[in-house]
């Protein structure tokens, strides 16, 4: 670590590096759904309202995101600004390099926010809902980056399962082939990202932080290799039922098909196009969901890194 820090390419902020002095808890945030995932200016309100519900559970934010060839670990509010309001990249772990050496403005993806995260010693990181395996991967064989780079980087995820849009059986036997353990989060069942729950069993469940906190160190002392997903269901006074969410999705995929959207595309396409068929209830939902994940990770941090000391 101390090479990296040495080189250019990695920048941490001065709050960053102080709470890691400090063995304070620390927070990564993506930066992709600021720049792809919600329209301006919900999409400044939303990172600055992770941020500061970070800092009153005790632990400290670092959204992340490349900025004009740097790493960037803990961003200022011009560049958060910069994020929300520009027409900038969206970069996934692949994409790091071109974007450094480009020297390119690029919102991180989950697998690219892991991997820098790891970089600068973090070890929890909240999102929204994970990638996984698409439908029609029979055909299409899209597969996000975030289920290897899971499996290879040493994080504790907290999301609200994986995204309602993919195939989420077939993302958890990926998730269970990598080797990731899947922590239901007070449930018994995946949450399904829009919704409480997906209907499909989870083997494992903790009730509270400071067991998660203690999981993931006995994971990773036991030299385990890669992250854990906890999967934290969305509130269910804010949830959107999957009967009533299901027929939006294949309505939005279908005309995704039609207009040829595919790879990295695909998700922002369906999250505006849900959007505007649930009436702004689906950003609504998304929003909550990224909210009451910052909220568990910063629980968990804290109670982390009263033990990895």
């Amino acid at each position: 670590m101390e090479k990296l820090e040495s080189l250019h390419m990695l920048k941490i902020s001065e709050e960053i590096n102080q709470a890691r002095q400090e063995k304070k808890g620390i927070v990564a945030l993506e930066s992709t759904i600021i720049a792809h995932g919600m329209p301006y200016p919900q999409n400044l309100e939303v990172a600055h309202a992770m941020e500061k519900i970070v800092r009153n559970e005790g632990a400290v934010p670092a959204t992340i995101a490349i900025i004009k060839g740097e790493m960037c670990v803990g961003l200022n509010d011009d560049e958060l600004q910069q994020l929300a309001q520009g027409n900038v990249m969206k970069a996934s772990t692949r994409d790091i390099a071109f974007a450094v050496l480009q020297q390119k403005i690029a919102a991180t993806t989950v697998s690219a926010t892991m991997h820098i995260a790891s970089l600068a010693g973090i070890k929890i990181f909240a999102t929204g809902g994970l990638g996984g395996v698409h439908r029609g991967v029979n055909t299409s064989w899209d597969v996000s980056t975030d289920l290897m780079e899971l499996a290879r980087t040493a994080m504790g995820v907290v999301s609200a399962g994986a995204k309602a849009i993919l195939d989420l059986p077939r993302t958890l036997e990926q998730l269970e082939t990598l080797g990731v353990p899947v922590i239901g989060f007070g449930c018994d069942d995946f949450p399904a990202f829009y919704s409480h729950n997906s209907g499909i069993k989870l083997s494992m469940r903790l009730d509270n932080e400071k067991q998660v906190a203690q999981l993931l160190h006995t994971h990773w002392n036991s030299h385990l290799k890669g992250g854990v997903l906890i999967a934290n269901p969305i509130p269910l006074e804010c949830e959107i039922p999957q009967t009533e969410i299901e027929p939006y999705i294949l309505r939005a995929m279908d005309d995704a098909h039609i207009k040829g959207i595919t790879g990295k595309d695909l998700t922002p396409f369906l999250l505006k196009m849900l959007n505007q068929l649930t009436k702004g209830k689906s950003q609504q939902a998304n929003k909550a969901v990224a909210l009451n994940n910052a909220h568990l990770a910063a629980r968990i941090a804290v109670e982390y890194s009263a033990m990895d000391v």
